[in-house]
């Protein structure tokens, strides 16, 4: 019956130019009536170029689905990939009447495809995962149903147990000095700070996607974005397995972004927490060296030691005006 429902979901595939139609339009008012019945839940997979392996990831995810009486879409949004992705969606869209494929038609990163498609979702659940077979997708229903049994929970995390990816010496020991960073600046702990599989409630997240980065870290992002405005987060350990086909992820340049991006997200949310510590030590260092200053040569400050009291207050200055403006902050 609810596939039979689901039928009347699918609409002709559509190509988003990311220049021209960055923000998706709301549905509009009576839309529901016309496409059917709304969705309760709304995964979005972003698909780049994972021919091979991608049919196999939806027909998880939907036998999975299908299993509930959850009504559901599946929006594949391919990221304009350069092999026969895009084909291999097509054909599966005509096979499953809940999945509805999107397409790029220039490449935007994971973190562009999760907030677009979430901002096209129409389920009051959303669910990010990866098209690439390493999580463990036929859980999906679990995370969703720990929302719907508990409303004080805005998302429900998939902890991994172990590494699989690629650079695994590099990535572990690299993660966890992340993920130690996060829990000190958030004062929370984070069994798993990127992990890709996730349950959030559409109407909470709404108003954070707009600070998801293109690339990897836009789950760190979203992560942070809840922790910092007391919006509880729930972890559930999952496996972890090798990804099928080809890694995206480049250590060095996506370990720095992921340690920009927690930086930037608590400086959005509560900037004392980064800038008055150092502020803090630059004044307390600045006032014992003016001691010694003036004990070895009496009324006389060296220059270093002005620098470092100017510096700590300079800082600190930014740090309370930086706090001032997150509190005027329209929510």
């Amino acid at each position: 019956m609810i596939l039979a429902d689901l039928k009347s979901l699918n609409s002709p595939n559509a190509l988003i130019d990311l220049d021209r139609h960055e923000e998706p339009a709301a549905a509009p008012a009576g839309a529901e009536s016309e496409r059917g019945v709304a969705p309760h839940v709304s995964v979005v997979l972003p698909c780049f170029n994972e021919e091979a392996h991608v049919l196999l990831e939806i027909q998880r995810i939907c036998a999975a689905l299908d299993g509930t009486g959850y009504p559901y879409e599946v929006l594949a949004i391919d990221d304009a990939s350069t092999d026969g992705t895009l084909e291999v969606l097509r054909k599966a869209e005509i096979e499953y009447p809940s999945v509805k494929v999107v397409a790029f038609n220039r490449n935007g990163g994971a973190g562009t495809v999760r907030r677009i498609g979430s901002k096209m979702a129409r389920g009051e659940i959303v669910v990010w995962t990866d098209a690439d077979m390493s999580y463990p997708n036929e859980r999906i229903p679990e995370l969703v149903e720990m929302l719907d049994f508990d409303a004080d929970i805005d998302q429900v995390v998939g902890a991994r147990k172990a590494e699989m990816g690629s650079h695994r010496l590099l990535r572990i020991p690299a993660k966890w000095v992340i993920r130690k960073i996060a829990e000190k600046l958030t004062n929370q702990k984070i069994p798993d700070l990127n992990s890709g599989l996730r349950a959030m409630r559409r109407e909470v997240a709404l108003p954070y996607l707009r600070l998801l980065p293109p690339g990897f870290s836009c789950v760190t992002t979203i992560t942070l974005a809840f922790m910092s405005n007391q919006h509880p987060v729930v972890y559930v350990p999952i496996d972890y397995a090798k990804r099928a086909g080809k890694s995206k992820f480049r250590f060095v340049t996506d370990a720095y972004r992921y340690i920009l991006q927690v930086l930037r997200m608590v400086m959005y949310f509560n900037p004392l927490k980064v800038l008055m510590p150092p502020a803090l030590w630059l004044v307390g260092i600045g006032v014992v060296k003016a001691v010694f200053d003036l004990v070895v040569h009496p009324f006389r400050f060296a220059q270093n030691t002005a620098l470092l009291l100017l510096s700590g207050l300079i800082i600190a200055s930014m740090a309370l005006l930086a706090d001032l403006i997150v509190r005027s902050r329209p929510e």
